[in-house]
């Protein structure tokens, strides 16, 4: 109850309020007013040495770029991945300037903030603030911009990327409010955010564990089965260990009819906007088809292409990026086509939903990273699934384990999305609080510890 009551307290309004005159804001608390930025605050443009002189490189100046600034999971910011040295600040026009600075992207994207700890300097990518701090406290600065990001995306311009220019970001209203009342709203704020952002973190290392645990429970289930008490046998194989005494260890090559890949010649040059569907790699997710973002071919390509069509209960696996990545194909998605996927055909010899379990496990994931190719993204190719070794089960032993598996899998899928539900409801409480606060929905002058 008491509880309830502080919130309730905290959360009360002010007594008056006015019409602020822009959409985004609303209405403000009568004392308050619009000040625009470059009345109380500097904006200094960044930009970037020349990329083939050395020294102007790796040095210990802090350089940031929009990159940089999405990275961070909170509002200060104290390094960059890229520095550079005196000589590179000198070369080109950026500009250093001190902590308590506000750095915005304002191209690719614009809308990513932080608050500097350190000196530092930006790319062209990013503008910096520097508040006068007689009229402004830079943490309410933040937090007003950090509010205000979709508008300052709609004052994008650019025909080739969307760009925040200077002179926009420079004319920008946000509610102006005495100085004591900023730090006030500032404090608040601080404390607030740190509470709810403890909160999203603990959601996040459950999300994490139970992603861990879904991980061992099916890397256990393939390899060990789901007697805790059968007798075990040396597989021969170290990254594998025991398994079950009556199991058969196989490469897939000897349980599968047929194992070939989709279309790889300029598959693009089939595509149409009509047609027959046809999967990619970025619609095989593990244990399920993603049927957004699909491309079609043409009836006649199909038929072209007979060989990398794909039927109800066969496998599919990405080659290249996530390699091995599997998934059993469905009803829905019979008889398409497919494009740069090992095909797994079905067959008596195993139950597919067993065999995907398996495929997407630690085991047979350092099978198939081992035999991968490709400096920049590992590619997983036909001779390298042929040769899987597949810890092989007697048939009714296989339905067991997949019943199981999807089961557990499905629960344990309904725990993570319940705690990524959390997550998303928090993030949207604290972009909610942060909004209220800085356009004066809620006075909190005399609930500070609230």
């Amino acid at each position: 109850m008491k509880k309830a009551q502080a919130m309730k307290t905290a959360l009360k309004p002010y007594p008056k309020y006015k019409d602020s005159g822009i959409e985004w804001v609303g209405v403000i608390p009568e004392h308050w007013e619009l000040n625009k930025i470059k009345f109380i605050s500097q904006v200094h443009n960044g930009s970037t040495p020349k990329s083939d002189v050395s020294e102007y490189w790796d040095g210990d100046i802090i350089w940031l770029t929009p990159d940089d600034l999405g990275k961070f999971s909170n509002k200060e910011i104290d390094s960059s991945f890229r520095k550079i040295t005196v000589k590179g600040l000198n070369s080109c026009g950026t500009t250093m300037t001190h902590r308590n600075s506000i750095v915005l992207s304002t191209r690719a994207p614009i809308g990513h903030i932080g608050i500097t700890s350190v000196e530092s300097c930006t790319n062209q990518g990013c503008k910096t603030i520097v508040p006068n701090e007689s009229l402004v406290k830079p943490v309410y600065l933040f937090y007003s911009l950090f509010s205000s990001k979709e508008e300052l995306q709609s004052l994008g311009q650019g025909s080739t990327f969307m760009e925040l220019p200077t002179q926009k970001l420079k004319d920008y209203r946000i509610p102006y409010l005495p100085i004591t009342e900023q730090t006030s709203v500032a404090s608040y704020l601080d404390r607030k955010t740190e509470q709810i952002d403890s909160f999203i973190e603990k959601k996040k290392k459950m999300i994490a564990l139970l992603k861990e645990y879904r991980t061992a429970v099916i890397n256990n289930a393939v390899t060990k089965g789901l007697n805790p008490n059968v007798k075990m046998k040396d597989s021969g194989i170290e990254w594998l260990g025991d398994i079950p005494e009556h199991w058969e260890l196989k490469r897939l090559k000897f349980i599968s009819p047929k194992i070939t890949v989709g279309i790889v010649v300029t598959p693009a040059k089939f595509y149409v906007d009509e047609g027959v569907p046809a999967l990619r790699s970025l619609n095989i997710k593990e244990y399920k088809i993603d049927g957004n973002n699909m491309v079609y071919i043409s009836h006649e390509s199909n038929e072209l292409h007979h060989k990398s069509k794909i039927y109800e209960r066969d496998l599919v696996s990405v080659r290249t990026g996530q390699p091995g990545t599997t998934t059993v194909v469905n009803k829905t998605f019979d008889g398409v086509n497919c494009i740069d996927l090992i095909i797994i055909r079905k067959s008596k010899n195993f139950n597919s939903n067993y065999l995907s379990c398996y495929l997407n496990s630690e085991c047979a994931k350092s099978q198939y990273l081992l035999g991968s190719g490709g400096a920049i993204q590992q590619h997983f190719n036909i001779s390298t699934a042929e040769d899987l070794l597949i810890p092989l089960p007697p048939r009714n032993e296989q339905d067991e384990i997949a019943n199981y598996l999807s089961n557990k899998y499905l629960a344990i899928e309904e725990l993570i999305a319940k705690e990524q539900d959390s997550v998303s409801l928090l993030k949207q409480y604290r972009t909610a609080l942060i909004s209220n606060a800085v356009t004066g929905k809620i006075d909190i002058r005399d609930n500070i510890a609230a």
